[in-house]
């Protein structure tokens, strides 16, 4: 398994740094639960994915996630929200959606997300959410049909007839946003903004920040996207202060809650914004001179975790909104989407 035992680095980070941050309940709406067998791609071995994953988690369960934020999060309670990874290429929808069900299905506060492609018809997915008991969809700008995935607009790999199941049942959608300017793109803040309204009962997760990897593209569109009220934002992955608050102060902090991405988040390393791109630096990827500093890189969580803490110092945190930011805005939205879900199957 994957290298996730802090050393003493990680143990003074956390000491000094964010132990009075983290509350003691923590809802996780971002992790990954799978197995690297449901990556069918016959090049898998050699494949974006083989030394990562396939190497150090090829296999994730409830009780690994535990021990990774027991080890790195020591003394909270945490729950999460839980999805497949999504294999590019080839990949065993159900299957995945039928292991990350049973696996959150072991923790009675945790909740599943079922992956989806646009392909799948209404029977499809109603037959999996049933089947599962999964409260939400989680399509991947992997699988969309223009034929150019990093500019592809959301209804191209989550289509409009998928949307409008979402609205009826009162699903949870977790979106990664797609196209180079990420959210800040003229097409992805109309098209939100048209689906929100168009589908108000829909419950948006723009993941990632709405993949907004330093501030530029939060800056531009938080204006139009403040006060959607069925759009929320999680953290995922997100290393830089800026953008955290960016985030707080252009769409409101309690629209903002937190997420890992776990199994990336016990990696060591960090995003890093540069122009207007970012990237991720780890050890083994870069030929910086460090011989006058402590070289050593911690976890990306933590990296995310000290962005989180940064870049809410204009506001001064309450503890009611760490809190919130933290497991109560989550809670209350995945408690909100399993009534509905219920309900609907129920009648």
């Amino acid at each position: 398994m994957g290298d996730f035992e802090p050393n003493d680095l990680d143990r003074r980070i956390w000491a000094e740094e964010l132990d009075a941050f983290v509350p003691a309940k923590v809802f996780d709406v971002h992790t990954h639960i799978y197995r690297w067998a449901f990556n069918i791609n016959p090049d898998k071995e050699t494949g974006p994915y083989a030394a990562s994953i396939g190497k150090h988690f090829p296999e994730v369960t409830k009780e690994l996630a535990d021990a990774v934020d027991a080890a790195m999060m020591p003394g909270r309670q945490i729950e999460r929200l839980g999805f497949p990874f999504p294999f590019a290429g080839k990949c065993d929808f159900e299957a995945s959606n039928i292991y990350v069900a049973a696996e959150m299905e072991k923790a009675q506060d945790s909740a599943a997300l079922m992956m989806v492609h646009p392909g799948m018809n209404e029977g499809d997915i109603l037959e999996t959410l049933r089947r599962t008991g999964a409260i939400g969809l989680k399509p991947y700008l992997v699988y969309a049909t223009n034929g150019d995935p990093p500019e592809a607009s959301i209804t191209d790999f989550l289509p409009e007839h998928q949307i409008a199941l979402a609205d009826r049942l009162g699903l949870i959608v977790m979106m990664h946003i797609s196209k180079r300017k990420a959210i800040s793109d003229p097409d992805n803040i109309s098209e939100i903004r048209r689906l929100s309204e168009k589908y108000p009962r829909v419950r948006w997760i723009l993941a990632h920040c709405a993949r907004s990897y330093s501030s530029w593209a939060i800056e531009k569109a938080a204006a139009s996207l403040r006060g959607l009220p069925n759009v929320w934002y999680d953290t995922s992955t997100v290393c830089e202060s800026d953008a955290l608050d960016a985030l707080y102060t252009g769409v409101g902090v309690d629209r903002v809650m937190y997420g890992s991405d776990d199994m990336i988040g016990p990696v060591r390393g960090k995003y890093i914004a540069f122009g207007y791109a970012w990237a991720f630096l780890s050890d083994s990827n870069h030929s910086l001179n460090l011989g006058h500093c402590d070289s050593r890189m911690t976890y990306i969580r933590y990296e995310q975790l000290r962005a989180m803490k940064r870049g809410a110092r204009q506001l001064g945190l309450t503890e009611q909104q760490r809190n919130a930011l933290f497991h109560d805005t989550a809670r209350d939205l995945v408690d909100a989407a399993r009534a509905d879900v219920r309900a609907f199957m129920g009648s």
